[in-house]
Order: structure tokens, then sequence, then C-alpha cells
């Protein structure tokens, strides 16, 4: 879940190399080793294989029923780039601002179906109209924010080097990225930071820059549209499995181990010295409380003033005097999956991913590839082969 507004529904987990606060020395094995196991995603076992349905309709109006889209991945056409030969066609309005409106229509359409954790990553470029850009990818966001959507990330998908559309203007540089933009109707939409940076990597938070190539389809729904592009919206933002009398979806559970890189020099002195210089496990755990100075942001060794207890603050000293410069390396420690939450019911079914412009049927082949249920709409749509 997102957390910069509200507090997160997790209790504060600590694992259990840190439960015990009795002064044992740290162990190199036992501490900086695999004591602590990942826990699996949720379970899936005995729900039926993820399902596919295609729809022929309107993204303005579509036939399901309130409350039961978990994600929304798509992209809808371009402004004056190209005609499906539709009456009811999204593309080719007059304006931008019709062109805007249109997608607002489908927005108005789209909260309707989503859960209450569920949000929309919109694939959207812009478009060159007499001799100047017309920043459509800014206008849908000030129009949704207008009408009460968050814009949360505005992702540049910058493609790889030598790919996108031939540019045979002379006076501008050739377009060689799009936009990826992440809305939410509400604050508490389902979140998974964890799961994507240990997907991804680059560090904790991999940022709102993804290089991918292109998918090429030359077929009658031209569309560059990465697979990549949907998996990492999946993985971002759609649950596994959500509950079916609540339709909440489990959230991760994370908590620090006291494990270090052993390739990093500074990480294999700084559990040399743990060990060298007789620290206990509340030696680490203090380290990981205050971090690097006494901010503290693991609660539950603080006290009700939002501080650490002075035990904790003695730890953490006689840490620092043993470890010295290699002190910061704890608060790098890497952090596993200890359990996911439960609502307290027992039901549960599939997330749901849906692609109101289908076209060639890309989200739809990712979302069943990652065990979600799939849902794509078109007002001609090409039946996705699953593969």
């Amino acid at each position: 879940m997102t957390a910069d507004v509200e507090p997160s529904r997790l209790q504060p987990q600590v694992l259990p190399l840190f439960a015990d606060r009795t002064p044992r020395v740290v162990d190199s094995d036992e501490a900086f080793g695999d004591k602590a196991a990942e826990v699996p995603g949720p379970d899936t076992a005995g729900l039926p294989a993820p399902t596919q349905r295609v729809i022929v309709g309107d993204a303005r109006k579509i036939d399901l029923p309130d409350a039961s889209v978990d994600l929304i991945v798509t992209s809808p056409p371009y402004w004056k780039k190209r005609d499906y030969g539709h009456a009811d066609q999204i593309g080719l309005e007059d304006t931008p601002q019709g062109f805007v409106s249109s997608i607002m229509d489908c927005f108005q359409e789209w909260r309707r179906l989503l859960r209450p954790t569920g949000s929309i990553f919109l694939n959207v470029g812009d478009t060159y109209y007499k001799r100047s850009l017309m920043g459509i990818p800014g206008r849908i966001e000030a129009a949704a924010m207008d009408n009460g959507w968050l814009v949360r990330n505005r992702i540049i998908w910058a493609k790889e080097k030598g790919q996108g559309m031939p540019e045979p203007a002379k006076n501008r540089l050739a377009n060689r990225h799009e936009y990826i933009i992440h809305f939410s109707p509400r604050t508490n939409y389902y979140y998974d930071l964890f799961g994507y940076s240990a997907e991804y990597g680059n560090g904790a938070n991999p940022g709102d820059v993804w290089t991918m190539g292109l998918d090429r389809n030359m077929g009658a729904h031209l569309a560059p549209y990465p697979r990549e592009l949907v998996r990492r919206a999946i993985v971002l933002a759609c649950p596994p499995t959500v509950c079916t009398t609540c339709g909440v979806p489990p959230e991760r559970v994370v908590a620090r181990t006291a494990r270090l890189d052993p390739s990093r020099p500074q990480a294999k002195r700084a559990m040399q010295l743990a060990v060298e210089k007789g620290l206990t496990e509340a030696h680490i755990a203090a380290i990981q409380a205050t971090g690097v100075s006494d901010a503290g942001k693991a609660l539950s060794f603080q006290t009700g003033t939002g501080r650490n207890s002075k035990s904790v603050q003695t730890l953490a000293r006689e840490a620092k005097e043993a470890l010295g410069g290699y002190f910061r390396e704890f608060t790098f420690a890497k952090k596993i999956t200890t359990g996911w939450t439960s609502c307290g019911h027992e039901g549960r079914t599939r997330g749901v991913v849906l692609d109101p412009f289908m076209g060639t049927g890309t989200t739809l082949q990712v979302a069943l590839q990652t065990g979600r249920d799939a849902i794509g709409v078109d007002l001609n749509p090409i039946a996705p082969e699953v593969g």
C-alpha cells in the first residue's frame, strides 16, 4: 500500500532473530546466514487457472460489475495518429481538448470498475500538430486531477537505443520516449514496491525511468507495446489474490534481517567485527532502529515520544564504538518477506487486470502469465494468443 498520505494497515514486525532481547553474542553462521527464510506469495493452491475474457465494446461503457477490477493497464489510441475505421473510436477528435474529454469519459467508467485498492497505468504519447507538441500527457493529468484523481507517477518509458518511429524532421530531436502515468482514485491503492525492487533491482526504490525495447506488431493494430511494461505495472500494483468477501488483498509483511552482502568488502568487514567484538542480537537491532542518526524508524524499539529508548541508544552507541565506520553497514541489511496480512476471511480469488483498449491482447497475455485473470475490451478486438 502507499504510505505517504495515510499509515499502512500493517503492524510493525520483528524477525524471530531479534525477538529475544537477552544479550546473546551474534554467531556469523546464524545471524549472517539463511536462518530467516523468505515466505512465498499468497497461496493460490486450489484456485482455478487464470481466466481470459474479451468484450466487444466501448471503453467508456463496459459490461462489468462495480468494483470488479484490481488494475487497469492500457494504451489508448494517441490523438491524430491513426484511423481505426470505427464510428465510435477515440483518437480523431477535432481538438486536444476533445480527445482529453473522451479519455475522461473513460476514467469515469473505470472509477466504477476499480476495487477500492485499484489503480490505472496509462501509456500515452504526445502528438505534434501544426509544428507544435500538444502536451497531451499533461492535459490528461490536469483533467484527471480536476476530476479527483491522484497522479502518483509520470514514468518515462525510455526506448532502447535505435528504437522508435522514423523522424523526418530536420529541426528537432527524434522522440525516443513515452509516458506511463499512474493514476489512482484513492490514497490506499495496492502497491508492492518491495516485490518490484526485488525483481527489477537498482535499490529499494528503482525509480521512474523504465528502459525497454519495443514489441512490434504489424497487424491491424500497430502497437509497439512492450510486455515488460505490462509486467512491471502488474508486479507493482495488481495483487495476486483478493478476498471474495471484502475485496481486500493480502499485503506483504517485510522485516529486516542481519544479513549483509558478503561480496561487498565493507559489509564483510562489518560482519567480521560484529563477531570479533561480541556484539549481541540486540546491538544489531539497535543499529537498525536508530539508523545512521537517532532519527529512529523502527517503532517497535521507540518510546511514546517517537524516539528510541535509552537502552536502545546505549546499545547503538556500544555498537558504534565496536564497528566504527562500519556501523552503517547494518542499516543496509537485507529485508525479506516474513508473511502476508489476512483480512480474516477464507475465500479468495485471483487479481483481475483490465485493458479497455486491448488491441492485440498484450496486456491479457502478460496478466495470464503472471497468474491474474485478464479482461480485454475493444471495438475491434483481435483475440489474443496465450503464451
